[in-house]
C-alpha cells in the first residue's frame, strides 16, 4: 500500500515537471542551444588561431661548464610572461588566447635533453633571451621527439600521471634559494635539486624513453574575456594563508593577538617564502610525467623513479607534488579488458603531443592549472653546471671562441 502511494505520488511529480518543461520550453531551450552553439563557436575560432601561429621546439645544448645559477633561468622565464590582454573583438571574434610554452626535460635511451616549445613567432625571442643569459649554449630548431612514438600499447607500452600540488598555491615549493643557489657557490659545494630529476633521467635504459612536461602560462586576474567569472587573484590568498599561520601561532598573552617573534623558525621562513613569491612573476602551470619503453625494454619499477624525481622540491611544511589524474586504475573491476585505459592513454598522448592543457582542440581533461612562479619554475628547470655528472646530458663537446681579429678581409 505504501509502496504503491509513493509510486504514485513520484509518477505526478514527473508529470508535473515534464509539464512545466514544456511550458517554459521558449525559455530555457534557446538558452541551452545558444550557450551550446556559442561554446562551439568559440572552440572553432580558438583551435584555428592557435593552429594559424605554427609552433616551434628549440633543443638547448650545454656546454661543458655553466657558471650561473637557477636566477639567469628566471630571467628567461620573466621575459615569456606574455599577459597581453585580448580585446573582446580578439577574443570573441578571432579567437586569440595568451601564449603558452613547454619547459621539457626528456630521456631519450637515458640521452637528456633540454626543449622549449612554443608558437613559432616566439622562435627569435626565446633564443635571444636563453643567449643573453647562457650565452655558450646552443640553440637548434629540430624535429619533435614526441610526434615519433606512435600510440600502440600492445608494442609500446608507456605510464602517463598529471602532477598536482599537496597544498593551496600561496604555499611556495622548495626552491633553489632554499638550497642557497641563490649565493652562486662553487660547484663543489653546491647542491642542485634538479640533479635528482637528471639523475633518473640519465639512468634509463635503450629502448625507454621519460618525459617531463611543465606547461606555463602568464598569470592574470581572469574575466568574461577568458569566458570565466573574475575571481581574487592569488596574492590575496597568500595573505590569508600568513594571516592564518599567525593566527594558529602562539600568542601572546598581554597583547591577545598574533605574534611574530613568538612563531618558530620554520614558520617565519615559511612566511618570508611566501612574501617573496608574491613578488614574483606567476604562471598558470601543469607539469606531466610519461615513462615509455619498447615493451622488451619496459621496466615498471621506473614508473615508482618517475614519481619519486620531483619530490626534492617538496617539503613537509611547504608545497610539494603528489599524483593527479593518471593512465591506469587500481582494481581490474575497474577497468575491463583495459578499454577505459586506452582511451585515457590515446587523450594523454595526443595532448602531450599538442602541448595543451589550456585551450581547445586537445584539452581533454579538466583540471584546475596551479600558480607557480618564475622562481618556483626555474628551479624546476634550468641549465645545472659540473655538479650534474650525468655523461649522458647532451652537452657541447667544444667551447666557442671569437674570430681572430687578424683575419684578413
Amino acid at each position: 500500500m505504501l509502496f504503491e502511494q509513493f509510486t504514485s505520488s513520484f509518477g505526478d511529480s514527473i508529470s508535473q515537471a515534464l509539464d512545466i518543461l514544456r511550458r517554459t520550453v521558449f525559455v530555457w531551450l534557446p538558452i541551452l542551444s545558444g550557450t551550446a552553439l556559442f561554446h562551439t563557436w568559440i572552440n572553432y575560432i580558438r583551435a584555428r588561431w592557435i593552429r594559424e601561429q605554427g609552433t616551434v621546439l628549440l633543443e638547448i645544448k650545454l656546454p661543458t661548464e655553466i657558471f650561473r645559477s637557477p636566477a639567469a633561468m628566471e630571467l628567461v622565464l620573466t621575459q615569456l610572461y606574455q599577459a597581453a590582454n585580448p580585446t573582446y573583438i580578439d577574443a570573441y571574434l578571432i579567437g586569440k588566447v595568451r601564449p603558452w610554452f613547454s619547459l621539457e626535460l626528456v630521456s631519450l635511451g637515458g640521452e637528456v635533453h633540454f626543449y622549449i616549445w612554443g608558437h613559432r613567432k616566439f622562435k627569435k625571442f626565446i633564443e635571444n633571451h636563453i643567449y643573453a643569459q647562457y650565452p655558450n649554449v646552443e640553440i637548434y630548431e629540430v624535429e619533435d621527439y614526441a610526434k615519433r612514438f606512435p600510440f600502440d600499447p600492445e608494442n609500446y607500452p608507456f605510464w602517463a600521471t598529471y602532477f598536482k600540488l599537496t597544498k593551496a598555491d600561496a604555499y611556495p615549493l622548495k626552491t633553489y634559494i632554499e638550497y642557497g643557489l641563490d649565493k652562486d657557490p662553487k660547484e663543489e659545494f653546491k647542491i642542485d635539486p634538479i640533479t635528482s630529476l637528471i639523475e633518473y633521467l640519465g639512468g634509463l635504459r635503450k629502448g625507454e624513453q621519460a618525459w617531463i612536461q611543465i606547461l606555463i602560462r602568464a598569470h592574470r586576474k581572469e574575466g568574461l574575456k577568458d569566458l570565466r567569472l573574475a575571481r581574487p587573484d592569488w596574492q590575496k590568498d597568500i595573505e590569508k594563508e600568513i594571516k592564518k599561520i599567525m593566527t594558529e601561532a602562539v600568542v601572546d598573552e598581554e597583547k591577545q593577538m598574533p605574534s611574530l617573534m613568538l612563531l618558530d623558525e620554520e614558520q617565519r621562513n615559511l612566511i618570508t617564502a611566501m612574501r617573496r613569491n608574491m613578488g614574483k612573476f606567476a604562471f598558470d602551470s601543469i607539469v606531466r610525467g610519461f615513462y615509455l619503453a619498447e615493451k622488451p625494454s619496459f621496466d615498471g619499477s621506473n614508473i615508482s623513479g618517475l614519481i619519486s624525481s620531483v619530490r626534492q622540491f617538496s617539503s613537509n611544511t611547504r608545497n610539494g607534488f603528489k599524483l593527479g589524474k593518471f593512465s591506469a586504475f587500481e582494481y581490474p573491476w575497474q577497468d575491463f579488458q583495459n578499454m577505459r585505459r586506452r582511451v585515457i592513454e590515446r587523450k594523454m598522448l595526443d595532448s602531450y603531443k599538442h602541448r595543451s592543457f589550456f585551450y581547445p582542440p586537445h584539452t581533454h581533461f579538466r583540471a584546475q592549472p596551479y600558480i607557480l612562479t618564475t622562481e618556483e619554475l626555474a628551479t624546476m628547470f634550468h641549465f645545472p653546471g659540473k655538479v650534474v655528472g650525468t655523461p649522458t646530458v647532451t652537452r657541447i663537446t667544444s667551447k666557442k671562441a671569437e674570430a681572430p681579429s687578424n683575419l684578413p678581409i
